[in-house]
């Protein structure tokens, strides 16, 4: 941590130091030549970056070149207070897991959107996320309840491809090949079809990946990977009608890979270098994504437009996994998740001399199922089992008699169905706007008014797939007794089937915004707002009582001032967030018994936040320019208080948010030299995370890291070729420990590859 110390203070040094220069003699393609430049869509208004009071980070598509970005996890871990989960299966946001902290409840707490079209959590890891001719990526940190509403509690992200040019045609294409026989072929074409008017753009990727983690039960790496990402684009801007814009967009996904998360076995030398799998099972992701998106807006007067945003997204997802690691067959995962979601916005922009804001109205439907066909293994109770003796032999008697059944029937084997249709309708209100006092002094306020019906249902087959224990193993004076428990054994695990049945719940939440704004010079401005979020409550399944258990939403209110600054004619851009934090009613698992799937979601937790992010980037010269990011956050459950009849005996109270690292710090310079030389270095770090909750989270701990990464490539006319490393300095770090089973996800491993790529 001190080396990345070093290198931020010698990059705001070095910007601070530069000398003078001409913006117009500013290369375009600079990473932050600009940055008053960058418009920010993610507030559905059409804004600066320095002017959005909400920390935003931007990823450009510049900087994804320069830094061979592949997808949207690579955007994660260069962002300050963002990072990644274990594998690709989600993120955090200000220390925020997008599918909540507490391991309760159906909604999300953060969203990816891709052209307007929200994505479901379940194909993230494989789904239209990858970068490739991708226009901007930002991601909006904090509480995003009143914009977008739905699943946006910890904020959101904002994935935007390129649009058609409607002047002349241009093209791109690129090849990669790694040393791990990672080989990755892209290209994208477009132009006017009728100049001025019509235009269109398609882009494609196909990926074939080896893998590197060699299973060494069934041959092959459980981590190859197939993927095609088709992308079409049409924008018609029709002189017949001035001022109409539509868009029309079209995405296509087909994913045959690894799963969303692989484990390597570390009870074996080397294992950071000799990964290997001996899962007797497929560890599989099939992904199929498919998504249109339909953009409309008019002018109706000067400063009034009326917008229209319709997306329709289809998503398969089908995940196998060998839940025991082993080359016995014991457990399997084979989860089935198919998704319908249709969404329509209206709104109404008004930019004018003092007030500027929107209007909108907001509908969201999304209609899918979980089908299950899993083996799993559940601890045999034996505290169940001592308790259903007791009355006939004694509680010491009972104990042992529990003990040495436990001894034959470690675990009971149960094969597990499920089917669990799901509909979320959401329709909303929603408001935002600013009114300048004076020419400096502005205020701000926003409101929606979000009213969801959602309705889960289950229905489940559970069937004991082993063998009972032999009624005389105690000899025939038990055999009653033994026989009893067999009994008892069946009856748990027919306690778990059940018939469809269904649940249907209604919420209303109205979400408030205020704040106030200060530009000082032209080049500061200081904001502060309050802002309520929200989580909407729902039904959750127990599996071993196969029943539908309410909850209730869950509430934040986040408090946050800003800093958006310019320095030295504009060639230093600092920019910086703090905010707090309170949250309540929060959704976790509690138990009901020892049995493992005893479980259901309720509202048990409390919480507090706090923290900042700071962002720079400077331009030294018209060759070299530099940025820097640092983040960090403080999380805590402040309470935790479970329901009558509640068995679990995890803690939450005083304990931090799992996957919540306290520093997040990124930076990155880029060089221009030789004259057709390019060159760009980046660093990322992560402090320590627990990857559970609780008192004994300390028990998994993962250790901080930093990644290096690289590139250098020479361009000549409309060619560049490039090298490029991931993971340069070879840290060997672990994203989740599974000590007892001797298994880890593992990062990345240091990783040289080639590229080249043409533009015209």
């Amino acid at each position: 941590m001190i080396r990345f110390f070093t290198l931020l203070s010698g990059a705001a040094v070095a910007a601070l130091a530069a000398p003078a220069y001409a913006e117009d003699d500013a290369p375009s393609n600079a990473v932050a030549a600009s940055p008053g430049d960058i418009i920010v869509t993610g507030e559905k208004a059409t804004r600066t970056l320095q002017e959005t009071p909400t920390s935003i980070a931007v990823t450009t598509a510049d900087r994804i070149a320069k830094e061979t970005l592949l997808s949207i996890q690579d955007v994660y871990s260069r962002t300050a207070n963002v990072s990644d989960t274990y594998g690709s299966a989600g993120f955090t946001i200000r220390g925020i897991t997008n599918s909540g902290i507490g391991g309760g409840g159906q909604a999300d707490t953060a969203s990816v959107y891709v052209d307007g079209a929200p994505i479901p959590r379940e194909a993230l890891y494989g789904g239209p996320t990858d970068m490739w001719d991708v226009q901007q990526v930002e991601i909006l940190r904090g509480p995003q309840s009143t914009i977008q509403g739905l699943n946006a509690l910890a904020g959101g992200i904002v994935i935007t491809s390129q649009e058609p040019s409607l002047t002349r045609w241009t093209g791109d294409a690129r090849v990669l090949w790694t040393e791990h026989n990672d080989r990755t072929f892209s290209a994208a074409v477009g132009g006017p079809i009728i100049e001025d008017q019509l235009g269109i753009r398609i882009s494609a990727e196909r990926r074939a990946n080896r893998g590197i983690v060699r299973n060494v039960t069934r041959g092959g790496y459980d981590d190859a990977m197939e993927s095609l990402n088709l992308r079409g684009k049409i924008l018609w801007t029709p002189a017949a009608i001035p001022g109409l814009e539509a868009a029309l967009s079209y995405n296509r996904v087909r994913r045959d890979g690894g799963y969303l998360y692989q484990y390597t076995r570390t009870d074996v030398e080397d294992y950071y270098d000799n990964r290997i799998s001996t899962s007797d099972q497929p560890n599989r992701g099939k992904i199929a994504s498919d998504i249109a998106v339909l953009n409309l807006s008019y002018p109706l007067a000067d400063d009034l437009k009326i917008s229209s945003v319709t997306s329709w997204n289809h998503s398969r997802v089908r995940s196998l996994s060998d839940s025991d690691g082993t080359a016995v067959n014991s457990s399997t995962v084979d989860n089935l998740y198919r998704y319908k979601t249709l969404t329509q916005e209206l709104r109404l922009n008004y930019d004018g001399e003092r007030l500027s804001g929107l209007l909108g109205a907001w509908y969201y439907r999304r209609t899918g199922s979980l089908t299950a066909n899993n083996n799993v293994n559940v601890n045999t109770p034996t505290a169940t089992i001592t308790s259903l003796l007791t009355p006939y032999v004694g509680a010491s008697a009972a104990s042992t008699i529990a003990a040495a059944y436990a001894e034959q029937l470690t675990v009971i084997p149960v094969g597990y169905s499920s089917y669990q249709p799901q509909r979320v309708e959401t329709m909303a209100l929603f408001g935002d706007g600013r009114f300048k006092l004076t020419d400096r002094l502005s205020l701000m306020g926003g409101f929606r008014y979000d009213h969801e019906r959602n309705r889960y249902g289950a229905e489940t087959v559970a069937t004991f797939t082993g063998t009972l224990p032999d009624v005389n193993f105690l000899g025939s004076g038990y055999a009653a007794l033994i026989s009893a428990v067999n009994a008892g054994v069946l009856g748990l695990v027919d306690d778990a089937s059940s018939a469809q049945a269904s649940n249907s719940r209604t919420f209303n939440a109205f979400l408030p915004k205020a704040g106030i704004s200060m530009d000082w010079t032209p080049d500061l401005t200081t904001a502060f707002t309050v802002q309520r979020a929200y989580r909407s409550g729902g039904s959750s399944q127990n599996p071993a009582r196969a029943e539908l258990v309410p909850y209730d939403p869950e509430y934040s209110w986040n408090y946050e001032g800003s800093l958006r600054s310019k320095w030295l004619d504009g060639r230093l851009v600092v920019n910086a967030n703090v905010f707090y934090m309170t949250w309540k009613n929060q959704q976790v698992s509690a138990y009901f018994s020892d049995n493992t799937y005893d479980y259901n979601t309720v509202n048990a937790a409390g919480s507090r936040l706090y923290g900042f992010e700071l962002e720079a980037s400077g331009k030294v010269s018209n060759a070299f320019d530099l940025y820097a990011s640092v983040g960090h956050i403080r999380s805590k459950f402040t309470d935790f208080t479970l329901p009558d009849g509640a068995t679990s005996t995890v803690n939450l109270k005083g304990t931090q948010f799992p996957y919540a690292p306290k520093w997040t710090l990124a930076a990155g310079l880029n060089a221009r030299f030789g004259g057709r030389f390019s060159g760009n270095l980046n660093a990322n770090y992560r402090s320590s995370v627990y990857t559970a909750a609780g008192r004994t989270q300390a028990d998994y701990k993962v250790g901080a890291r930093t990644v290096v990464n690289g590139q250098i490539g020479y361009e000549t006319g409309s060619w560049k070729v490039f090298v490029f490393v991931r993971n340069l300095l070879d840290e060997k770090y672990q994203q989740y420990k599974y000590a007892s089973n001797h298994q880890a996800v593992l990062g990345d491993p240091q990783t040289f590859g080639l590229g080249a790529g043409v533009h015209w």
